[in-house]
């Protein structure tokens, strides 16, 4: 029967009994006072020790006192067993039918007639019954019992009914309490009369003794328990009543009395004990079995449920583990902690009134009497520890006052209300000023707890309200799964038939199915309950799940809910099971095997876990609680979408890197989604406008506007990205940024002509298609409006947009980023003209930028040539001017100009080295940006000689086709000649490619016999084959000579010979005279300029021909000094023996300066100081033997230098290079410096000033 069931008018009662009272019970004796004092005030509180009988003998008094006739005795109790058996107890006691006079509801079950009296219940149930009926008008007394246990249940009731009585002064109610601080109850229903009067009832009939005996060492609790048993079992008939945690220990406790031998058992009670549980979760007619007399000696098992209330019959014996299971809440961890706690000395007492009934009692405390002092007074009350969730939503629904002002004994923590506030507006019950919502109002509607209401809505609301509600039953009730601790691995293999690979919810639906089917198959009760057992499958819970979702059906049907015909998809599910888990989300981390959780905590799988699958990255768990660890059950894998979209209204957004975007045309930033400090989502791109528009309009124009990057079609645009570009080309070309002025100006200038709600493409394109109707150059820019300094001098002549290279036009680009690849201005280059540009002419630069170089270098000379140019820069622009008037010829390399010039000017004797080009910056050299045929760029740099390396044959092909074929053609040469008898050779041919105008380079090639004509498309390759072919020619002309120097060599075969002995690259007296013949024509015919005529030709042949002998004997007496040296060097080394790491450098270094053909290809110069490097190298021998480490660390200074020069020479592939040319001898200058001091250098040389060379060639 349903409460709504019930008039509200004066009711038709059923008859009732005679009404006696059992004069043994203490409260009895009191029971005129009682009587009186109910009909005297509005609230009594009856204060009595367990066992004085006020819990049946109340609702009689009342009875008898006319109560109940305009509304039922409601008469609450704590719990559901202790509901259904006082419910029993009185019906017996006044000889009726249980329901009929005395009925009870408990939740989801009920026994309670139309014209019932009493009405025993759960404190929930009446709590539930407020929504309906804020009065209680159903109600004339109310019996709130055992109201000392302080549940939160009980606390909102007291609370409630304070506010009440006002209201419905007609209404009575009774307190009840254990001995246990009644005046605090006194206390609160206080009225103008004073305090409400208490009523003590005194509570055993016989004394108690006291026993304490603590565990002795080593001795486990199941083991006390059973030395506690002999001794109580030795003293005497009776029953004994254990105390423990919980169900697990009392299965654990059970199995060692069962075990156990007991010893002393009387000739009464020979047999051995019967065992018995009682907790909560016991069925009905189990837990009937402990209230039914047995003519056996019994040891009744029992958690804190038999404490108070349930009066266990034939109890004498009371063993206390002085231990409970307590539920607490953490409000940081938002976890519910079940953890085993010691007692109060208040809950230590309650349990030792529970013998002392039928004879005197004893009562062994597993603990000392020291530790019962040191305990507690009282157990906290549970508003003090629990969530206060389902209490705020209550008081919300009833339209109460906010839970901070209402009347509870002990006011809930601060933090407890703003948590039990946290989790409805989770729910979306609350909203953010902790109004009840639509949804909260809908929740409150629902008795159960606001997680499992929450689940269940939203499983309406996701088509899946079918399965919610088999899974919101199933956490509502124990997990029907057993999993003994001595049989986890069989019980895991049974269970493996419901495991599901991503949920352990939907291993409960697979549970719940193969309940159904063993239903639907009606087979034997016994034989079903021998297949759970065998599955390990808890009969008695799978029958409870199956009664609580009946109830929760109708609570959804009557709630106007329906569920679902099809079957709910995963998503679907899940998402709705997430609505009221979102505390218990986690996150997989790679810092540990744990799971971050919400507010920084972590937790594990519960090590029982039914995954067919490992848990994904994301889970979400029915709870989490605390025991060794802290741990999630059922856990299921979620999708983070899915916590997104439940969670939209906790989930705490940052955003970062707001820009412009010009792909949506608009401000956005990356936004980052938190859930209780649990990542969601990142860098997801949203529009800032909405985030905030004023800041959203400020980068829209710094960024869109005022950097122009929007290129928008609209007309100032254009405009003034043209006149912009002009002036930043202008800042490249002069190398300083202070020409435009900076972006903040430009910002203001936009900024204040665009109205405030501009702030991104779209609305400023409405805006300006509307001004601009009346304002015909709006925005435009002019360049007084952006140009800071005054730019005359930057013009085309000082900065041209090509470099004319003979017939080729080439384009420059400038650009200002020192330290960038593009600094400086570069030349862009086809491949097929790489080998026509002229690295000499480009180290002029172009004129806006020579002064800079010029005063640069001149900067880098010896400090008393620079002291004598001073002032640099006006020595700069004479040079510059100088070069200008006298015309220099456009191949000229500028530093031997300026070599030239500085020494006019200083009178003093300069070297090329003198000028330290590794000092100049990069900008100081021509950057090439070489481009294939479709103008993509293949490679860039300002190293020439190195792009020729990697390009130059590709480009000698693609010129080759056809340039020698032209040439000759035009030319009117011999197809093989062995003298100048035909006209003038040309400097270049031209040809056209691709729209430009090439050079070829004619040049004589070297057939031994006779010469022909070649066309190369790179200078210096034809000049290093013209200067073979020219030479052949000379030797050609001038047989006479030519046979002179080989008839006449006097010491030649001695020479060779000596050489040969030394390694050097001569196998016979005639290949080395063949090269000194070479070098001989080389030094006497071929000097600057060569002919380039037949007429000149043979004024070099007239002029030569009389110093070929002095040439030959000069070159002869250099190469017997060398060998002279060599000899000594011969000598030495056969001392290295000990030092191989030098033996193998001095090797090398001769190997690289006799290379093959060194006469003829080893400059003069150079050639002329070997006899220096090789008697450097005796020095280094001698000092060798003195100081070896000296060497070693000379050596490691220079060997680094070496490889890095290999490295360098290999990469430029036999290309011509001249700067890499001087590095070369400068590293055998080195040599000299560091090896052998004392012979002095031609130039200044130093390890810094070589690497600084090194960085100037890697430009």
């Amino acid at each position: 029967m349903r409460l709504s069931s019930l008039s509200l008018s004066t009711p038709i009662r059923n008859s009732l009994p005679p009404i006696t009272y059992p004069q043994e019970l203490p409260v009895c004796e009191v029971r005129s006072q009682i009587a009186q004092a109910i009909l005297e005030h509005q609230v009594v509180i009856i204060c009595g020790e367990t066992g004085s009988g006020k819990t049946t003998q109340l609702p009689k008094i009342c009875l008898e006192l006319g109560r109940g006739t305009s509304g039922l005795i409601g008469h609450t109790q704590p719990r559901r067993l202790a509901a259904t058996s006082v419910a029993r107890r009185l019906a017996q006691e006044l000889n009726t039918e249980l329901g009929v006079i005395v009925g009870y509801q408990i939740r989801f079950t009920e026994q309670i007639k139309e014209g019932a009296w009493v009405k025993l219940m759960t404190d929930g149930i009446l709590l539930a019954e407020t929504q309906a009926d804020p009065d209680l008008r159903h109600y004339d007394t109310l019996i709130i019992d055992e109201a000392h246990e302080r549940s939160l249940n009980i606390d909102f009731l007291l609370g409630y009914l304070k506010h009440l009585l006002a209201r419905r002064p007609d209404l009575k109610i009774i307190i009840t309490s254990a001995t246990i601080d009644a005046e605090k109850f006194s206390q609160h229903f206080a009225s103008r009369k004073g305090n409400a009067p208490v009523i003590n009832v005194s509570g055993r009939l016989f004394p108690v003794e006291l026993r304490y005996a603590p565990l002795l060492k080593d001795e486990e609790l199941n083991e006390a328990i059973c030395r506690a048993s002999d001794e109580l079992m030795r003293a005497g008939p009776g029953d004994i009543l254990v105390f423990l945690p919980g169900e697990r220990e009392i299965k654990e406790a059970s199995e060692a009395l069962r075990k156990h031998h007991f010893a002393g058992s009387t000739a009464l009670h020979a047999s051995r004990p019967e065992l018995m549980p009682l907790f909560a979760r016991l069925s009905a007619q189990d837990q009937q079995r402990v209230f039914s007399p047995s003519p056996n000696r019994r040891i009744v098992l029992a958690t804190n449920v038999a404490e108070t209330s349930l009066t266990v019959p034939g109890i004498r014996y009371v063993i206390d583990s002085g231990l409970a299971r307590v539920k607490r809440y953490s409000f940081r961890n938002k976890v519910e902690q079940l953890g085993v706690e010691s007692i109060s000395q208040a809950a230590a007492n309650q349990r030792a009134g529970r013998c002392g009934r039928v004879a005197a009692g004893i009562c062994i405390r597993l603990y000392d009497e020291e530790e019962f002092a040191k305990r507690p007074k009282f157990t906290d009350p549970e508003i003090l520890r629990s969530s206060l969730a389902s209490v705020v939503l209550r008081m919300k629904a009833l339209r109460l006052v906010d839970i901070e002002f209402f009347p509870f004994i002990d006011p809930p923590i601060r933090r407890a209300i703003a948590d039990g506030y946290a989790l409805l507006q989770e729910l979306g019950a609350l909203d953010e000023r902790n109004h009840l919502t639509a949804l909260g109002r809908q929740l409150a509607k629902l008795p159960v707890d606001p997680k499992i209401g929450r689940m269940i809505l939203a499983g309406a609301e996701h088509q899946a309200l079918k399965e919610v509600l088999i899974i919101a039953s199933a956490l509502s009730t124990q997990d029907p799964r057993d999993r003994p601790a001595e049989k986890q691995n069989a019980a895991d293999e049974a269970h493996k038939k419901f495991a599901d690979e991503k949920s352990e919810f939907c291993s409960l639906l697979k549970l719940w199915e193969w309940f159904s089917e063993r239903l639907a198959h009606k087979q034997s009760h016994r034989k079903f309950i021998e297949e759970c057992r065998a599955n390990f499958v808890n009969f008695l819970r799978l029958r409870e799940w199956r009664d609580v979702h009946s109830q929760l059906v109708q609570l959804v049907h009557e709630a106007g809910l329906r569920e679902n015909t099809a079957a709910a998809t995963y998503e679907q599910l899940h998402t709705a099971l997430l609505t009221g888990l979102l505390g218990n989300i986690g996150c997989k981390t790679d810092e540990d095997a744990t799971w971050l959780g919400a507010r920084g905590i972590r937790f594990l799988p519960h090590p029982g876990v039914m995954l067919t699958k490992k848990p994904g990255k994301w889970l979400i768990a029915a709870e989490l609680v605390e025991t060794t660890r802290l741990y999630g059950r059922n856990i299921a894998h979620i999708e983070p979408p899915w916590i997104e979209r439940v969670a939209k209204h906790l989930i705490v957004k940052a955003w970062s890197e707001p820009r412009w975007d010009p792909k949506s045309l608009q401000v956005v930033a990356n936004e980052r989604g938190t859930l209780y400090g649990i990542l969601i989502y990142h860098g997801r791109r949203v529009s800032y406008v909405g985030i905030d528009a004023g800041a959203a309009r400020e980068i829209f124009i710094r960024e869109a506007l005022a950097t122009r990057e929007w290129e928008t079609p609209l007309p100032f645009f254009a405009h003034n990205n043209r006149l912009i570009r002009e002036i930043e080309a202008m800042e490249h070309k002069a190398r300083r940024p202070d020409f435009l002025v900076d972006e903040d100006l430009l910002y203001q200038f936009y900024d204040s002509q665009l109205p405030a709600e501009v702030n991104n493409a779209i609305s400023f394109e409405r805006w300006y298609r509307e001004k601009s109707k009346t304002q015909d150059k709006l925005l435009f820019l002019s360049k007084e409006d952006i140009l800071k300094r005054d730019i005359t001098g930057i013009t085309y002549d000082a900065y041209p947009k090509k470099l004319i290279l003979r017939t080729l036009e080439l384009k420059l680009d400038y650009h200002f980023e020192p330290g960038s690849l593009k600094d400086g201005v570069t030349l862009t280059v086809p491949v097929f003209a790489l080998n026509q540009v002229d690295g000499v002419v480009c180290e002029w630069l172009v004129p806006g930028m020579l002064k800079e170089k010029v005063t640069a270098l001149l900067k880098s000379l010896p400090p008393k040539v620079r002291h004598r140019l001073q002032p640099l820069a006006d020595t700069s622009t004479a040079f510059i001017e100088q070069a200008r008037v006298q015309a220099w010829p456009e191949n000229r390399p500028l530093i031997e100009a300026l070599r030239d010039f500085s020494q006019e000017k200083t009178g003093l004797q300069l070297l090329l080295t003198d000028f330290k080009v590794e000092t100049l910056a990069a900008h100081h050299f021509m950057n090439y940006r070489v481009i294939d045929e479709h103008g993509r760029m293949l490679d860039a740099g300002r190293n020439l000689a190195h792009l020729r390396a990697l390009y130059g044959n590709q480009a000698q092909l693609i010129f080759s086709d056809h340039a020698t074929q032209q040439a000759s053609e035009t030319l009117d040469i011999p197809e093989r000649f062995t003298d100048w008898t035909f006209g003038p050779l040309p400097e270049l041919i031209e040809m056209e490619r691709s729209g430009k105008v090439l050079i070829g380079f004619p040049a004589f090639r070297d057939e031994g016999e006779f010469v022909t004509l070649e066309v190369l498309d790179d200078e210096n390759a034809a000049r290093a084959m013209h200067k073979s072919g020219l030479r052949r020619l000379f030797m050609l002309k001038m047989k006479d000579q030519l046979r002179a120097l080989e008839k006449n060599s006097p010491n030649i075969s001695t020479v060779a010979m000596q050489a040969r002995s030394y390694s050097l690259p001569y196998s016979t007296a005639s290949e080395l005279l063949t090269e000194i013949i070479e070098a001989t024509f080389d030094r006497a015919f071929l000097q600057e300029p060569w002919p380039m005529d037949a007429n000149s030709f043979q004024k070099q042949c007239d002029a030569g021909k009389g110093r070929v002998t002095l040439i030959a004997q000069e070159i002869l007496r250099l190469l017997q000094n060398i060998v002279a040296e060599l000899g000594n060097l011969q000598k030495k080394m056969a001392l290295l023996k000990p030092f191989p790491g030098v033996l193998q450098d001095i090797q090398g270094q001769i190997a690289s300066l006799f290379p093959k053909r060194f006469i003829c290809e080893t400059p003069v110069l150079q050639l002329s100081h070997y006899p220096r490097y090789i008697k450097a190298l005796n020095i280094r021998i001698d000092k060798l033997k003195t100081d070896p480490t000296r060497d070693a660390r000379l050596q490691t200074d220079f060997l680094p230098l070496q490889i890095r020069y290999q490295k360098q020479k290999a990469a430029h592939k036999g290309q011509m290079d001249r700067q890499l040319d001087e590095l070369r001898w400068l590293l055998e200058e080195l040599r000299v410096g560091l090896f052998a001091q004392e012979l002095k250098t031609p130039t200044p040389v130093s390890v810094k000033r070589i690497l600084k060379v090194f960085e100037s060639l890697n430009r």
